[in-house]
């Protein structure tokens, strides 16, 4: 499977994408950030791809962006971790430098993030910033449990979260701003 994989990767670097097909499994599911069907049709797009078949690892670089069903993620890098068990699955995704993840009206952006699938979380740290319509709200660690729909935002970016050497603007508290209803 690896070389089948291998092979469609170098087929696919002339016009930068992939499906969902070819990476066999990936689900990006961002029920916390408004409902996502995650077994829709995955694709991405980079300048740069990197097949690492003995990492088991992919390494997306320039302008990456990963697209489903409404749901975009877009950063300067990713890596993708995968499974080869007859089957590749997804494993984990880490995204560094101006990560934005977004649907419809909402948009979270932060330095870093870290998409595990195993425990079906996103974690964003470092100068964090959820937008949800004309409300913000700035931190320096969000977590999106996409299993749950919760979404917690941290004034400092460390924790529990494998997302490390991540810093923050809001001084280690959350700040934001909620837009009231005129009547």
């Amino acid at each position: 499977m690896k070389q089948h994989f291998s092979t469609m990767v170098r087929s696919a670097l002339g016009g930068f994408a992939l499906t969902a097909a070819a990476l066999g499994g990936m689900h990006l599911s961002a029920q916390a950030i408004g409902g996502h069907n995650s077994n829709a049709p995955v694709s991405f797009a980079a300048d740069r791809i990197e097949l690492q078949d003995r990492q088991d690892r992919v390494v997306l670089s320039g302008n990456v962006q990963i697209t489903q069903a409404g749901l975009s993620l877009s950063a300067a890098r990713t890596l993708l971790n995968y499974t080869d068990a007859g089957s590749l699955k997804i494993q984990r995704i880490m995204a560094t430098g101006g990560v934005s993840v977004s649907r419809g009206n909402e948009r979270a952006q932060g330095d870093s993030a870290v998409y595990d699938f195993n425990r079906r979380i996103i974690t964003m740290a470092g100068n964090v910033r959820l937008n949800r319509g004309s409300d913000t709200l700035r931190g320096g660690r969000l977590v999106i449990d996409l299993a749950s729909g919760v979404s917690s935002v941290d004034g400092a970016a460390s924790g529990s979260s494998s997302v490390t050497g991540a810093t923050s603007n809001s001084g280690g508290r959350v700040t934001g701003t909620f837009s009231v209803p005129q009547n």
